[in-house]
């Protein structure tokens, strides 16, 4: 197919531009008129290669996609409506590109579903299974509110730990700046100073002496082999499974961010698990799907389990403990949701007292966090003035006057 730029006018007569892929311009004429738009021009778009140029959709789109398209069907408004308005109305070209795909598929007679998984890098593959799911029981407006909460949660908590790590960050770099502007412009005018003294340096200052002498020389040594050993390892992870693995483990086994991280992973699961059953989808085909949405391999393996156990026929709540990886309020509420039948109610109580706990972790070790940036660039720029300033405090103290 081709993409098309067009300019449209509708009933009323208001102007109505955007993208739309078509096989021809009467292909194009016809998926309009289906939109009840009458096509002026069109012209073929080119394929930019701006290396900045928006081609993904962020949550923030997601989310007030689910939330318009909630808020116009419960009120009643055609599904294609719908769609058409919030192409209009998107202020992604992308997202608008990928709506008009979707609007014109269903159209065309296809399921929003199935229209939807069209695009897998938009629309995950649990946000297709809700929305399968929303149709075959016709609860989609209920399913869009979920999606809609689930993922202005999970927005939410990336924009929390986002702004968290902005203050260490900031610091960290004016740590290393200041480090950098002593070592290569600072300490080599005092040690020219300090050798015409004639005097025996101190061990520290001989210290400071050469890795400050390093830095001038092997600048780009010390800046280009991190990053390409940041580079290498991360290529490592992402094309070894054996080494995503390890690494996840050890992710989940840090002293600090360890325990906050799992938590994230669980409030995480427990909150798209319990999506999934009130949308009717069978627990096991929820497991499955959750294995790909925990975002670590050690966790997934930990389902996978759980699966096999409860397709052998095994309680969930015994499963879940034998696969050794879920804390005991997972596996208690998972309990006591099996034995209520408000399973769903269970896994979202599991997720806000994850969620909550989250947040106070993350103010505590920000709380940590500060102070120990602070004396660490303290005692950097104490060890350098310490070093510098004590062999001339020295020099002067033993002049006679």
């Amino acid at each position: 197919m081709t993409t098309f730029n067009y300019k449209a006018i509708d009933k009323l007569g208001h102007m109505a531009m955007g993208q739309m892929d078509a096989l021809n311009e009467v292909d194009l004429e016809l998926r309009l008129a289906r939109m009840d738009l009458d096509l002026i021009t069109l012209r073929e778009a080119k394929r930019s290669s701006h290396l900045f140029m928006r081609h993904k959709v962020s949550n923030q789109d997601l989310v007030m996609f689910c939330f318009q398209i909630e808020q116009l069907s419960s009120a009643g408004v055609p599904l294609l409506e719908c769609l058409s308005d919030l192409r209009e109305s998107s202020q992604n070209p992308y997202f608008q590109k990928v709506l008009g795909t979707v609007c014109a598929e269903v159209e065309g007679g296809k399921m929003l579903s199935q229209a939807l998984a069209g695009h897998p890098d938009v629309f995950s593959e649990v946000f297709v299974s809700l929305i399968t799911a929303g149709e075959q029981t016709g609860q989609l407006p209920i399913v869009f509110n979920n999606l809609f909460e689930t993922i202005r949660w999970q927005d939410e908590l990336r924009g929390q730990t986002k702004n968290l790590l902005a203050y260490p960050a900031f610091v960290a770099l004016v740590v290393i700046g200041a480090v950098a502007f002593l070592m290569t412009y600072l300490v080599p005018q005092m040690s020219t100073f300090l050798r015409n003294m004639g005097q025996e340096l101190p061990l520290n200052t001989k210290i400071l002496m050469a890795i400050s002498s390093a830095f001038v020389s092997y600048w780009w040594l010390m800046a280009g082999v991190p990053l390409l050993a940041f580079i290498g390892l991360a290529a490592v992870i992402n094309n070894n499974p054996i080494a995503r693995y390890r690494f996840d483990i050890i992710k989940l086994n840090l002293p600090i961010t360890g325990p906050i991280l799992h938590k994230i992973i669980m409030a995480r699961f427990a909150r798209y698990f319990a999506l999934m059953y009130q949308a009717g989808i069978p627990i096991l085909e929820a497991i499955k799907i959750c294995e790909k949405i925990v975002g670590n391999r050690v966790v997934a393996d930990a389902l996978s389990r759980v699966h096999t156990q409860i397709s052998a026929g095994d309680v969930m709540s015994e499963s879940f403990r034998n696969a050794g990886l879920f804390p005991l309020l997972v596996v208690r509420m998972i309990r006591v949701g099996e034995n209520t039948g408000k399973l769903d109610k269970a896994l979202l109580n599991i997720s806000y007292f994850y969620d909550r706990d989250v947040k106070d972790a993350m103010q505590k070790m920000l709380k940590m966090i500060e102070p120990a940036l602070t004396v660490l660039l303290g005692a950097i720029l104490g060890f350098i003035m310490y070093s510098v300033l004590g062999p001339v405090y020295d020099s002067f103290s033993k002049l006679k006057i």
